[in-house]
């Protein structure tokens, strides 16, 4: 064996224990899903027969308000966030006016700002409003939370276009709004997949701002839910609904993942997005 072919075996060893250990849990999630409490007691470890699908019904019948909640926050949250993002990026990288630069510094340095330290501000906010138990109090600073880095990642992307492509349209008689929905935004669609993946992830995984700004449990997102579902079956010894809710909740995220892989792996390699 040559010495490059069992340099790249090690490699390839120590990459399969990682993917192994990634995808241990993510299995042994999913065959809990199908047991029952004697079966989850005596073999945990892997997968028993008979297997009990009704785990799911009863999962579904909890966790399905919470997730409509969480599909209908993420997709206003990110279609808006995303909206009005390349917007203002169209503008920074392709409009000329004054304080422009002071103005994308000055939106760069929100960036450095931990989001923690805009908890209370932003609840006392949503309170002063009347927006308190309401799907707004998730969804606008959901919206106002993404602006910075995403202008910032729409932006460099814009303005790496050859700039030859906006004259030819403005020149066809093209206006400034006509060249960013027809030149633009057709040319980032992969980063706006890239950072609409991102934003979903965050959104749907996020409990404290839920949490916080949200009481009444018909308005609970899957995160906040999941946590009230898990009190009712692990206080009740019901194993098996407990995890076939966390891959009902999970499904989504990787069903949107499958469809939306080529726009993710496109975006993350076109270099606008540098991890």
């Amino acid at each position: 064996m040559s010495k490059t072919l069992k340099h790249d075996l090690i490699y390839h060893l120590i990459l399969f224990i990682l993917v192994v250990m990634t995808l241990y849990p993510l299995f042994l999630m999913f065959f809990t899903s199908f047991k029952n409490n004697e079966q989850f007691m005596q073999n945990f470890w892997s997968p028993t027969l008979p297997a009990h699908p009704t785990n799911y019904i009863d999962a579904w019948n909890a966790v399905s308000p919470y997730v409509f909640n969480t599909v209908l926050v993420a997709v206003i949250s990110v279609g808006f966030g995303l909206l009005f993002a390349s917007l203002s990026a169209y503008a920074f990288a392709r409009l000329n006016f004054r304080f422009k630069n002071f103005l994308f510094i000055a939106l760069l340095a929100l960036l450095m700002i931990p989001g923690l330290l805009t908890l209370i501000p932003q609840f006392v906010e949503i309170k002063a409003m009347g927006l308190f138990d309401t799907y707004s109090a998730m969804v606008l600073p959901y919206i106002s939370g993404m602006q910075a880095f995403a202008i910032y990642v729409i932006r460099s992307f814009f303005e790496s276009q050859p700039k030859e492509l906006f004259e030819a349209a403005r020149i066809d008689g093209a206006t400034e709004i006509r060249a960013y929905g027809s030149v633009a935004i057709p040319l980032a669609m992969p980063i706006l997949g890239t950072l609409a993946i991102m934003n979903l992830l965050n959104v749907w995984n996020d409990y404290l701002w839920p949490m916080i700004s949200v009481s009444s449990p018909a308005r609970w997102t899957i995160s906040v839910g999941l946590l009230n579902f898990k009190g009712q079956y692990s206080t009740q010894m019901f194993y098996g609904p407990l995890f076939a809710g966390y891959v009902l909740a999970s499904l989504p995220l990787i069903i949107l993942f499958i469809f939306c892989m080529n726009y993710f792996i496109e975006g993350m390699t076109s270099g606008a997005i540098k991890m």
